[in-house]
């Protein structure tokens, strides 16, 4: 699934770039090389990183 259209981010991207529960959506993206640009991703984006840290 796309998470962020703006960036062309996949759910799967953004899960591999997680490295700690306290992350912001804009250090992760910026692992990937990217930042958020229209904003409509980031409620998103902090779902998964919380979902993917408790996992790791």
């Amino acid at each position: 699934m796309v998470i962020c259209v703006c960036n062309a981010i996949r759910e799967k991207e953004l899960r591999d770039a997680v490295r700690s529960p306290c992350e912001k959506p804009c250090s992760v993206y910026a692992r990937l090389g990217r930042k958020p640009k229209c904003g409509q991703c980031l409620s998103f984006a902090k779902d998964i990183i919380s979902n993917q840290a408790a996992i790791v």
